[in-house]
């Protein structure tokens, strides 16, 4: 049977309509597969920063709907549609799309504004919690160490009352941003408080840095550390009272001729004890950074007291790197002191430690200042003769001893400052060296007590 004309046109007509929308079917619209995708997106994202699950539905929700308002290629209609306008059909569909593509992107921008910031709260206050915990136990690290070496925390009204209100009668000693007055306890004991001056933030920084040191350090030739306070505007470190002064006073004062020979040398093996003691034994090693003749308290007994640690360092294995050139340093050490290398890199070691004990066994021999008041002159360049050839050590060795002491020691003793006093850093001794070569070649501390050779 042929086919008519008509029915020959609809055929050709379908036809095609089928390769039209072949070739058009470029969405998928709101297939399954969009909204599967879409969502295991969105789950994975939430999982990493934990936003709510409505986001997630919201989400969803909008992409599944958005993706409908495109252009979907539609099946072939039995009976083709009324026919639209072209123009009108046109301008319409742009419209639709345009707006529901601007409407979805600001909705879009703006749940991930808000995810985002979710995801940063949540790590802020994660990082405010590991600070938090970090402050914490620093503080409970102090308690221990307080609880370990008896030390304790008074009040302001308590350290008031054991110096009479800080009069003026108790006044021992001041510095620059720091005054020491007697104080008297309950029980007639006497201490020394040092008040520091809490006004700026280097200030605070020095007395929170020997504070810290403080709390972990206890030995017989270290001044005990008993307690602390601070009101905010001043730091308060309490000490057991040492009555006999310094080493400065011993030395370059009237009282020079009570101080024998083996008071002296038993006074530089304590102190070579003190020092090793901070440099090898404590659980985190400690440079000094400040050792000096006014900073050796002597008890009755002449026992060295090694003090004031405003200028230590703690957490340091050999080196102290020197803080960017940017920031403003705070030199350590005092003239005649200082060790050249570290005026010259800004780098502090354990060995800037040693360069000052040698420079106090010249004082300790000679009697000298480490800088002369009267010409400036340092100790170490008018010991040069001696430093060079120890056999000429009788020239320098303090004429108030009146020749009583042993040459041999003496000798020794300024070897051993020589060594300590090198241009090098890395030649010089460390404090278990120069024990072991006190407690070789200095025979003199033995006869002295017994305490002085528990080595």
């Amino acid at each position: 049977m042929e086919a008519s004309p008509s029915n020959i046109g609809k055929s050709n007509k379908l036809s095609k309509a089928k390769k039209v929308s072949n070739t058009n079917d470029f969405s998928l619209g709101n297939s399954p597969f969009v909204c599967g995708w879409w969502g295991s997106l969105l789950t994975s994202t939430s999982s990493c920063c934990s936003f709510p699950s409505y986001y997630y539905y919201f989400f969803t929700f909008f992409f599944c709907t958005a993706s409908s308002s495109f252009p979907v290629a539609s099946q072939p209609l039995a009976t083709p549609p009324t026919a639209v306008p072209p123009l009108y059909n046109h301008k319409y569909s742009r419209v639709i799309i345009s707006t529901s593509a601007a409407f979805g992107i600001l909705l879009f921008l703006f749940f991930c504004a808000m995810a985002l910031f979710k995801c940063l709260g949540f790590k802020l206050k994660r990082r405010s919690g590991v600070l938090d915990s970090k402050v914490a136990g620093d503080e409970e690290e102090n308690k221990d160490c307080s609880k370990k070496f008896g030390v304790r925390r008074f009040t302001c009204d308590e350290v008031e009352k054991f110096t009479m209100n800080l009069s003026r009668s108790r006044l021992i000693a001041y510095g620059g941003f720091s005054t020491v007055y007697l104080a008297q306890f309950p029980d007639s004991l006497l201490g020394a408080v040092k008040i520091i001056d809490l006004s700026s933030e280097r200030f605070q920084k020095v007395y929170q840095q020997e504070l810290d040191i403080l709390l972990q350090i206890q030995h017989e030739n270290i001044v005990k550390f008993l307690g602390y306070c601070d009101n905010g505007e001043e730091g308060m470190l309490v000490f057991e009272y040492i009555s006999n002064g310094t080493l400065q006073e011993k030395l370059h004062g009237t009282d020079a001729r009570k101080m024998s020979w083996k008071n002296r040398m038993a006074i530089a093996f304590q102190l070579a004890k003190a020092i090793e003691y901070l440099h090898d034994k404590c659980t985190l090693p400690i440079v000094h950074g400040d050792i000096k003749a006014s900073n050796v308290l002597l008890d009755k007994k002449f026992n060295c007291k090694l003090c004031d640690f405003g200028s230590a360092k703690m957490g340091f294995s050999s080196t102290i790197l020197p803080p960017n050139s940017s920031t403003n340093r705070m030199m350590l050490g005092s003239p005649g002191y200082t060790d050249p290398h570290y005026l010259r890199t800004g780098i502090a070691s354990k060995k800037n430690d040693i360069y000052s004990f040698g420079i106090i066994i010249l004082e300790l021999i000679s009697g000298f200042e480490a800088l002369s008041s009267d010409s400036g002159e340092r100790l170490i360049s008018k010991a040069g003769n001696i430093l060079r050839d120890a056999s000429k050590v009788a020239e320098m060795v303090d004429s108030r001893l009146n020749g009583a002491y042993d040459l041999e020691e003496a000798k020794a003793m300024v070897s051993l400052a020589g060594l300590c006093l090198g241009d090098s850093p890395s030649l010089r001794p460390s404090a278990s060296e120069i024990l072991d070569t006190i407690t070789s070649r200095i025979p003199s501390i033995f006869s002295l007590s017994k305490n002085l050779t528990d080595y």
